[in-house]
This record gives C-alpha cells, structure tokens and sequence, in this order.
C-alpha cells in the first residue's frame, strides 16, 4: 500500500509537538478477488465527491502528557479543535480538486507554568486547493504552504497536516470482515525541531452501522510505530525518542464515497534528552484521544 509523508498535528494542530517543547522549557492480507469479477459481497471503495459538494468537518483533540522530571511528575493538558470545509471543484489528473477552507481553529495548552494559547487568528478564513485521490492519496497540498501561524517553536505552515486528513481505502475488492494495511511516514521541521514519526496501521472491517444518517463500514485500525527527533528550544538541545500504540475506529460511506467520523486513542512512550549544560532523561507518556465528525453536507 501507498506510504504518506507528511507532518503530525492533524487534528489538533502541533499537539504532541507542542507538548515536547512545553517539557523541554519546563526542565492485514485480503483474498484475491475471483478471476470473473468482484463477488456480490465485495465492495470497491473511493471518494467520490461530485463537483460543488461540499463537507464540513468538526475536528477536536486531547492530549494528556504525564513526565517524569527528576522524581517529579509534571502534568500537562493540550486541546484542540477545528471546523473545516471541503468543497468539490471537479477532477484533476485523475483526482478530486478541493477547495480547503480553514473555518475556526483554537488550541490550548495548559502546564504548570500556566495556560498557552497560540494565536491562530492568521489561519482562521483562509482557504487553499489540493487534489485527492479517489483511494485517499493527498496528492498535492502545496497551496496550503503559504499560510503559517506562530507555535512554541516558531513559524509553522499548515500544510503538514492536511496532507493524511482522509484515510487511505484499499487498493482491491474487499468484503466485511478482510484487512489492509497501510504505512506513513511522518515528518515536520517545527522551527529548529525536526520530528519522524513511522506508524502502520492494520485495517479492518467489522461491521455496517447507520451515522449521520448514512450507511457505513466500520472499521477498526490497530496502530503501531515509532517516534523520533531532534533540535533546540530554549538554548538545550533535545531528542526523543519513542513507540506508538493505539486503535482508530472509522466509518466510511461507500455508496456516496465519503469519509464519515473517526474516533482515536493512541498512547505515545517516548524518552526526551534535553542537554543544557548537563544532560537529563525525561520519560514520557502521552495519552492522545482524537475525533473527526462530519459536521455537514
């Protein structure tokens, strides 16, 4: 299956990374189809948006970081949320032309130093194309390289996290209760923090259920991965270090080809180095919960 390259942060933008620099200042094989064609029972998935549609997505996200400073825990909270709109603007090579308009976006991160809460105001109404495959590819996103906000870290562009907003389909007939994996590669250079993050996701549908008034598959993705990085913030020098595990449950539409909600748990182990004169070790844990929810249509 295809891999994505791309930064994290989608939704919730730079929430895990945010949390780290927040830290850093503190111290599955599916049957062949039959050679005849699909059987009755298998489904060919893709997007389908027709041109003018347009879907309006409601993204929120959590994170509760726990780190071990020295023999002391310190707590931090991260939340985000964000509305976006996708709107069809037809085919292009082959793919779907979306008009991507950023409708309201917060984000707050609550520590022991205080609250934080990035201005976002320059992002907020802006609007950019990109094309989308009909397996789910972002095959271009590079109009949305131009709009930036400010982070704990420095000038970010909002590009990194549209570019694995819809889950990847599967590239083959597939019936309720088969598998397919897919592989990422994630990465973002977050002002002077480059960060990779690798992850695999198993795919399976379990189920059919009624959501948002639409029949959908269910399913259920086993996630697993790692997490690594490196740069400055604050005059020290950091570098993580780190596993990924967790489940997503999503729907997908397949008779309108849409992308219907997706809810996440994921748990990030990781160990921050941050070397300022001398070196400390700061085992950490992330507890992220994420949703996206087709808000209209």
């Amino acid at each position: 299956m295809k891999a994505k390259t791309q930064s994290p942060g989608k939704p919730g933008r730079g929430v895990v990374l945010a949390a780290v620099l927040v830290m850093a200042a503190y111290a599955g094989t599916s049957p062949a189809p039959r050679a005849s064609g699909p059987a009755p029972d298998d489904l060919v998935l893709e997007y389908k948006m027709p041109a003018e549609q347009v879907l309006r997505y409601l993204l929120k996200d959590e994170v509760k970081e726990s780190t071990d400073r020295m023999g002391e825990t310190v707590e931090t909270v991260l939340t985000a949320s964000e509305t976006d709109t996708f709107r069809a603007k037809g085919r292009k090579n082959g793919g779907l032309l979306l008009e991507v308009t950023i409708e309201d976006s917060t984000l707050v991160i609550s520590s022991p130093r205080g609250e934080n809460r990035p201005d976002l105001k320059p992002i907020i109404g802006k609007s950019f194309d990109m094309v989308l495959s009909p397996l789910g590819v972002e095959v271009d996103v590079s109009g949305a390289e131009a709009i930036t906000f400010t982070s704990l870290s420095g000038p970010r562009s909002v590009a990194p996290g549209y570019k694995v907003f819809f889950p990847d389909l599967p590239d083959k007939p597939i019936r309720v209760g088969q598998s397919w994996t897919t592989n990422s590669v994630v990465e973002e250079q977050a002002g002077t923090i480059a960060v990779r993050t690798e992850i695999q996701r198993i795919n399976t549908i379990d189920g059919v259920e009624t959501v948002e008034g639409l029949e959908c598959l269910r399913i259920t993705a086993k996630l697993a991965g790692r997490f690594s990085g490196s740069g400055n913030a604050q005059g020290a020098d950091i570098k993580l270090d780190g596993k990924i595990t967790g489940t997503d449950v999503w729907h997908f539409a397949p008779t309108e080809g849409i992308y219907v909600r997706s809810n996440s748990e994921v748990l990030n182990e990781m160990t921050t180095t941050v070397i300022r004169g001398q070196t400390m070790t700061l085992p950490t844990t992330q507890k992220q919960t994420k949703t996206v929810k087709l808000a209209g249509r």
